[in-house]
């Protein structure tokens, strides 16, 4: 009788505590050999403490993990944990300002036949036959720095498969690409399974676990909840699964009566152009939510960008409530009256090693007590009010920014931006890489801010950003090419951000 093939890796048991905080508790996982597996959850389910188990960067208190039906090797082994998993994150690992082929070979740089050189000409040779045999699109002579996010991460898949692993673990791998550069991973990513390898793939966006994987677990405080193929777990179970059918996540406030005469412009651009976008003329009302739609390209994360004075414009003219706005000046911004949620959080809108409380109250610390010195009163009383209207799940303002889960995280980031009390908000990718219940307290906050009588503006080609804004406009090849009001259909506003003519109907 044939014996059983074991998993490729088998988890059982897995027990971890930060303090008082338990992560992980008897947690379970089992990843079979040529199947994409889903790792789902809400922030602070325990997803990132399971991964940073499996990838030998976190020993547990209790439990086993086996790869392939030997036991894990020893934590300081991290040659033979490379051969056995490895994970693409969020944010890139690689460095900028090397080359594709010293990327795929760093610390291991093949050197000629005498002597102790490192062979340029032998590495880029088998960094193209590396890069040939995986299917990746990519000049190994190439900046690392100056490549897309999409070939970013396939540059980081094809470095772990030259190792040997044959688990790549995907954590949110689509937050930075729109959807024709997600098509093209998935693509990429069926014809790596054809070749043997295994995804552990973690995301908030639930319709991809349908569209590229085959099983799902579900985390949930800290414990396994399920494990079943993708077709025996419909969204409303899985959703179920993942909240515990506790009422699901909270529902946006009421919306106010819009007012019966027109709305005062809060913010007023005039044929304003950019390196990204042209020639760029609308308006955005007090008390209105507009959404910005398009893919990477089309230049609509720049022009939000512009409004924060986070890009450079060359040419046009900005007003925020009648007053002209200097852009590529974050100070400008500010005094202005613009609050910004960035795109990319960990950069533009967050500082790890301080605290929650600090990083709340950085753009209003000069208010915070008498000749500029700071009171902690003061700072931890603002910090307080924030945490408990935007639901931070934090232990308090002195928390350290690293130890909060990344919706939380983003929480703090829109908690920064409101703490000026802005007239115009910009949300650039407000709910990239955070769960269901993180989007609907960030989406409400949008529709808060309107309440109050503030302008909002969404940048965002996600279809659940964009149904709470009163209208939104699509930008594709740096132009604003349509304008939908409330009530759109998915159909039509998708094809006009692919570039492709709808239909209003």
């Amino acid at each position: 009788m044939t014996r059983a093939r074991p998993p490729l890796v088998e988890a059982r048991g897995i027990t971890k505590r930060y303090g008082p905080t338990v992560a992980l508790l008897d947690t379970d996982l089992a990843i079979e050999a040529g199947a994409s597996h889903a790792l789902v959850g809400r922030n602070g389910a325990g997803k990132s403490t399971l991964v940073s188990v499996l990838t030998g960067l976190t020993r547990p208190e209790r439990g086993t993990l086996r790869y392939d039906g030997e036991p894990a090797p020893p934590l300081a082994d991290r040659a033979a944990w490379r051969r056995r998993v490895a994970c693409v994150y969020q944010q890139s690992t690689v460095v900028g300002e090397l080359s594709v082929a010293e990327n795929l070979f760093l610390g291991r740089q093949p050197v000629t036949p005498r002597g102790r050189v490192i062979s340029r000409r032998l590495m880029r040779r088998r960094a193209r036959a590396l890069l040939d045999e995986w299917g990746v699109p990519v000049d190994e002579r190439a900046r690392a720095g100056g490549l897309s996010v999409e070939d970013t991460k396939l540059v980081e898949i094809a470095r772990a498969l030259s190792r040997g692993t044959r688990l790549i673990v995907l954590d949110e791998p689509t937050a930075q690409l729109d959807s024709r550069a997600t098509g093209r991973l998935f693509a990429h990513m069926r014809r790596l399974e054809e070749a043997g390898v295994t995804f552990l793939y973690i995301s908030h966006h639930l319709r991809e676990v349908y569209e590229v994987c085959q099983v799902v677990t579900v985390l949930r405080d800290a414990r396994r909840i399920v494990t079943a193929p993708v077709g025996e777990m419909p969204p409303g179970k899985l959703i179920e699964a993942m909240t515990g059918g506790r009422g699901g996540p909270p529902a946006p406030p009421a919306e106010r009566p819009r007012p019966a005469g027109p709305a005062p412009a809060a913010v007023r651009l005039e044929h304003l152009s950019s390196p990204r976008f042209h020639d760029i003329s609308l308006t955005v009302g007090a008390g209105e939510v507009v959404g910005l739609a398009g893919l990477a390209g089309s230049g609509s994360h720049q022009l939000g960008a512009a409004l924060a004075g986070l890009h450079r414009t060359t040419g046009g003219r900005a007003w925020i409530f009648g007053r002209p706005l200097r852009t590529g000046s974050v100070p400008a911004a500010l005094a202005a009256g613009v609050g910004c949620l960035p795109r990319d959080r960990h950069h533009e809108g967050l500082v790890a090693g301080l605290s929650v409380a600090e990083n709340i109250t950085m753009p209003i610390s000069g208010r915070l007590g008498p000749l500029g010195l700071i009171s902690p009163r003061a700072r931890d009383a603002v910090a307080r009010r924030a945490i408990a209207d935007l639901d931070i799940g934090t232990r308090g303002p002195a928390e350290p920014l690293s130890g909060l889960s990344g919706g939380n995280q983003q929480k703090v980031v829109l908690a920064r931006a409101l703490a000026t009390d802005p007239r115009v908000l910009v949300l650039i990718d407000p709910t990239a890489g955070v769960d269901v219940r993180a989007k609907q307290t960030l989406l409400a906050a949008a529709l808060r801010a309107r309440a109050e009588g503030r302008a909002v503006l969404v940048v965002s080609d996600q279809l659940e950003d964009l149904r709470v804004c009163d209208r939104v406009l699509v930008m594709f090849n740096g132009f604003v090419s349509a304008e939908y009001p409330a009530g759109w259909r998915d159909a039509d506003l998708l094809a006009a951000v692919e570039g492709v003519t709808p239909g209003h109907g």
